[in-house]
């Protein structure tokens, strides 16, 4: 029958009932349930004054109390949901550890927001309604006094539906249901992004259970904190869906107290599970004050964006290069470059007759959060100021990475990848690129330009544009990563395959990347590992994907300092040092949609990479989908479509093996057509590359002009005391970015362990565009960032004008402003849960 709801709020109490529970100070039994209570209402002002002397219960309080409240303005019976839910509650509080109990008051009065006496005794009111106008003024304004003194509140399904009038009210919830409560429950998949909240902690990544899933009016996102979303894609929301990003629980601290919401629960069934019920004790013990939980991580306006670095000088570089990289030092500074691309003033030199042909300055500043000043520590002659123009003008070359020696702070060793001026040959339109040590003297700040040690050096052909790759990064093993472009160019492929093998400059291909990147004996369109030594030489760790002394074919055919091939434009690459899993990210082609003749539309790519592997480039993109070969006579003509898994490279540039390793497939692609574009393939494994036949595995991100930025992995150090430092919640997320600002990516992503490495794509993702903030004052054009060791993160911002420096060029840094978790230590129901 379920429990008798009320049509009066004001009757009298019953004798036994005030003998008993009242005199007892507190709610208590089946029999409160059916009983108003008897006191006079006070007005707002003294309600808020006599609740804030009863909360919060005297830290370490024996007892900790719930309150359901199950009103509803809808006639008849409840909703057998309301009961089973009461009766979740009820089994939740008297299970689990003794520190965890609580005891549990059921009511449908509303009468219990207007004696404070009372409703102070209870840690946490739980709204298990179906919603409607509840509460008249003095009791939405007794909650609201019961919030401000530090009360808690857990609202389930169509709590949301409540207080439909009260602006305060849908504040608590966070959220309004944009249409009627479905009437059938559906199976999806809830993406759970907050791995440490109590709520959460426990449950799958990728937790797969049937409700009734709501759509909201507005989203709460970047608002609220979101522990959990549900995946639009795995059921059916209706017309009223709120996309990839559908909130589906989450809480916030709120008006002095603190507020928890799921739109799960729209059912019975829901109650019995063990997952669910687990969800709400991690919600309560939260609300209750048993336990403390971040609820502030994701909320935008927590988050400081700040530009560190002015506007150049006219005519100079004080501040800052033509930005291409950043890396932060142990004691907090950042060094960050300037690719080779002067101010519009300085003259660019595209004549090759001229032997100053391209000739820029690599830049090194360095800035100093304690004084907050950029300094010029040293520069570069290097071959790297062409500026834009067609593929046969513009260049990439100069200043591309720069890394910092693991002993730093005791050596001084600064890694540069550059491209020396002094090594081009104007003759075959050749250079070469280096990876080079430098020191730095700690005293006068600047780097010893005499001190350079040439660790690695190989050619590179610059007499066509583009891709030279450029970011380092260290493992835990002291290992160099090294990323390198496939110093091919865009163009003489319609922005497919870059497998042309005619285009060449006096006998060296420049469009055909299986000379370099699809090749086992070239260094270009690969990700290297080295070992550097102290006497500024390498060594060749274990487990990369050459020896360098394979037997096959005659042997000479490989260098063992390659770990990744088949990479077309890596700028950016990360090692988590935790788990050593390499994160790279690069550039696609230019192709704006699929081919049925020749494959894919650009792909932007990133990839968490676990082992040595070949990811595919010129062959196959994104899950293993082939290009067509375009071998001679007539690259005009395709040939048949690669094998992905039994690659061959039969190009007449390939001076490397003819049998090369698989292609595997990587983490996210994106294109114009959206993420993760998909399509049924043939018995053979083709896809069909048919827009009206494609699927979205990632509709997160979407791309149009793109270009790959990949970002850090966030290591949170409890032991840091910054202020500044991003909270725990972002530990293990994976930050993917894209140069550009419109639909491309800036989120944090979560991967699964069981599937990281092996082509698993991301069960999780989050929007970053407002914490590090998109538009043309802000950080438009995302070149790099890094977390700096207090924890804040350090951001470049390219500029607005290509191969220069501009007003917009800078350094940016965000910091966390949030504060701690809630509630205070010292605050706790139980000192025993601390």
């Amino acid at each position: 029958m379920g429990r008798p709801r009320h049509r009066s709020r004001r009757r009298a109490w019953a004798a036994a009932l005030a003998a008993g529970a009242v005199a007892a100070g507190v709610l208590t039994g089946p029999a409160a349930t059916a009983r108003p209570f008897p006191e006079p209402l006070p007005d707002a002002e003294q309600m808020k004054t006599t609740m804030s002397r009863a909360l919060p219960a005297p830290p370490g309080s024996a007892t900790v109390r719930v309150l359901a409240f199950y009103g509803s303005a809808a006639g008849g019976e409840e909703s057998p949901v309301v009961d089973a839910a009461i009766a979740a509650i009820e089994k939740i509080g008297q299970s689990g550890p003794a520190e965890q109990r609580f005891t549990v008051t059921a009511t449908d009065d509303p009468a219990v927001f207007t004696n404070a006496k009372k409703l102070g005794k209870f840690n946490a009111v739980t709204f298990v309604t179906g919603g409607g106008d509840v509460l008249d003024a003095e009791q939405e304004a007794g909650l609201e006094a019961y919030m401000e003194a530090g009360g808690g509140f857990l609202g389930l399904h169509d709590a949301a539906r409540a207080e439909p009038y009260s602006s305060w009210f849908t504040g608590l919830v966070g959220a309004r249901p944009k249409d009627a409560s479905p009437t059938t429950a559906q199976r999806a998949t809830v993406e759970v992004g907050d791995r440490e909240n109590p709520a959460t902690k426990d449950l799958p990544l990728e937790w797969k259970r049937p409700d009734k899933w709501l759509n909201w009016e507005t989203n709460p996102s970047g608002d609220v904190h979101t522990v959990a979303r549900v995946r639009e894609s795995t059921y059916k929301p209706g017309e009223g869906a709120n996309g990839w990003d559908h909130p589906v629980s989450w809480c916030r601290d709120y008006d002095g107290g603190r507020s928890f919401y799921t739109g799960m629960g729209g059912t019975a069934d829901a109650y019995d599970e063990a997952d669910f019920r687990g969800h709400l004790r991690g919600a309560l013990l939260w609300t209750t004050r048993i336990a403390r939980a971040d609820c502030k991580a994701t909320i935008n306006a927590n988050y400081k964006a700040e530009r560190l670095t002015q506007p150049n000088k006219p005519g100079q570089n004080d501040q800052i290069g033509e930005p291409h990289g950043l890396v932060t030092a142990p004691d907090g500074r950042v060094f960050y470059i300037g690719r080779g691309g002067a101010d519009s003033s300085q003259p660019v030199i595209t004549d090759w007759n001229n032997p100053d042909i391209g000739k820029g300055k690599g830049e090194i500043h360095v800035y100093d959060p304690k004084t907050k000043k950029s300094t010029l520590a040293g520069a570069l002659s290097v071959f790297g100021n062409k500026g834009g123009g067609g593929e046969l003008i513009k260049v990439e070359e100069g200043l591309l990475g720069i890394e910092l020696d693991p002993r730093f702070e005791q050596n001084g060793w600064v890694y540069l990848h550059y491209t020396p001026h002094s090594q081009l040959n104007r003759d075959t339109h050749m250079a070469q690129r280096y990876v080079s040590r430098f020191t730095l003297d700690q005293a006068t700040g600047k780097l010893d330009m005499a001190s350079e040690k040439v660790l690695l050096k190989w050619p590179v052909q610059v007499h066509s544009c583009c891709h030279s790759g450029g970011g380092m990064a260290w493992d835990s093993k002291g290992n160099l990563y090294i990323a390198t472009g496939d110093n091919n160019s865009s163009g003489f492929s319609d922005g497919y395959s870059g497998n042309n093998p005619q285009p060449n400059f006096k006998g060296v291909s420049f469009a055909d990347a299986r000379r370099t990147a699809g090749n086992t004996n070239n260094l270009n369109g690969k990700i290297l590992r080295i070992h550097p030594e102290p006497d500024g030489t390498y060594t060749l760790p274990d487990g990369n994907l050459f020896t360098g002394e394979e037997p096959d074919e005659g042997g000479g055919k490989t260098r063992g300092e390659i770990y990744v091939m088949g990479v077309r434009n890596p700028a950016r690459i990360f090692v988590d040092k935790k788990t050593d899993t390499l994160y790279a990210g690069w550039v696609g082609p230019d192709a704006g949609q699929p081919s049925t003749t020749w494959g894919p539309a650009k792909y932007d790519t990133f990839a968490a990479i676990t082992h040595a592997s070949n990811r595919g480039w010129p062959y196959c993109m994104g899950n293993n989908q082939p290009y067509r070969d375009r071998n001679l006579p007539d690259p005009s003509k395709p040939l048949g479509w690669y094998d992905c898994k039994n690659l061959r490279n039969e190009s007449p540039n390939n001076d490397g093996l003819v049998k090369i390793p698989p292609a595997e497939p990587n983490t996210i692609w994106y294109s114009p057509q959206g993420g993760g574009i998909d399509y049924p393939r043939d018995a053979n494994g083709v896809p069909s590359y048919k827009p009206e036949e494609q699927k979205q595995l990632l509709p997160w991100l979407k791309g149009g002009g793109q270009a790959t930025m990949n970002g850090p992995v966030y290591r949170y150090d409890a032991a840091s005391a910054s202020a500044d430092k991003w909270p725990s919640y972002w530990d293990g997320k994976w930050f993917v970015g894209d140069f550009y600002d419109g639909d491309q990516p800036r989120h944090a992503v979560l991967t699964d362990p069981k599937t990281v490495g092996k082509g698993g794509l991301p069960v999780h993702a989050e929007s970053l565009r407002k914490i590090i903030p998109v538009g043309n004052d802000n950080i438009k054009n995302l070149m790099d960032w890094k977390f700096a060791p207090d924890g804040s993160l350090y951001v470049l911002d390219y500029g607005r004008g290509f191969f220069t420096s501009d007003a917009k060029s800078a350094l940016w840094r965000v910091t966390y402003k949030g504060g701690a978790a809630t509630p205070a230590a010292t605050d706790l129901a139980r000192k025993a849960a601390r």
